[in-house]
């Protein structure tokens, strides 16, 4: 199974709808996916129709050894697209598992081999910060997706990311690889998003996807009624964009993982 981590420690750049939705246009495509939302906000549960009710079991109990992988999982209303939805139970275990053995390799244990029968890919949806649960995801990942807004304060961010990444490489995942930065919230009417957009590409060259992710209303509205923008509204230009980022990030896979998905 591809394991792919999503994942800027700045918030509002439009992470989750990035997983969401690349997760769907995956799904649509004929990938058996799976989202593992390790956010404890759980938006990405919520933004695929998955709301606390139903949630009996999350990433949290995952995390900690009280389930297995086949409990936590949930169908959601897309073809193909399962999910292990997240609960508030996870803003406490950045600290309950300072106290646990092998605590930066929980997620990729509780995932192990048995995924791979199940899965062509799976995309980790982790919070807005640094810590433990984000270290978890990019020790169980192969790669890793970045969504960067196109705004200023968005780039100090990311020199802080990549010395994280090196870190995690040097001591838990030497293989972890950063598939590619996604440009979010691109206004081309804006000059300042033309300037960020330009200044990313000049300092990470082919890293950053040709495909860009523009402002969109029906990109913000899906979520409110519990359907990834793809479903909510397929000819939108959100929902456009990231099927041609799909595509993309498809392109960029080993060639062996992409046949053994195909």
């Amino acid at each position: 199974m591809i394991t792919i981590c999503v994942a800027n420690q700045k918030g509002g750049v439009g992470k989750t709808t990035t997983a969401i939705n690349v997760a769907t246009a995956l799904a649509a495509m004929g990938w058996r996916t799976l989202l593992i939302d390790l956010d404890p906000q759980g938006n990405a549960s919520t933004g695929l129709g998955v709301y606390p009710s139903e949630r009996v079991r999350s990433s949290y109990e995952l995390l900690t050894g009280d389930c297995t992988l086949s409990e936590a999982v949930i169908a959601t209303k897309v073809p193909r697209l399962d999910l292990i939805a997240a609960t508030v139970d996870l803003s406490g275990a950045e600290i309950e598992l300072v106290d646990f053995e092998n605590r930066t390799d929980r997620l990729r244990n509780a995932l192990g081999a048995a995924a791979d029968a199940r899965w062509d890919i799976c995309l980790i949806d982790c919070p807005p910060s640094l810590g433990l649960l984000t270290i978890n995801a990019m020790v169980a990942a192969q790669s890793l997706l970045v969504p960067l807004q196109c705004e200023f304060f968005a780039l100090e961010g990311l020199s802080q990311l990549l010395q994280t990444i090196d870190r995690i490489r040097a001591k838990f995942n030497p293989g972890l690889a950063i598939l590619g930065v996604a440009l979010t919230m691109y206004d081309r009417r804006n000059r300042l998003t033309e300037q960020v957009a330009q200044d990313v590409r000049a300092a990470l060259g082919n890293a950053v996807f040709e495909t860009v992710i523009p402002r969109n209303v029906r990109l913000s509205e899906a979520p409110s009624h519990g359907l990834p923008a793809l479903i909510y509204d397929m000819r939108c230009t959100g929902s456009e964009a990231y099927m041609n980022l799909s595509r993309e990030l498809i392109g960029r896979l080993p060639p062996l993982a992409q046949a053994k998905a195909a």
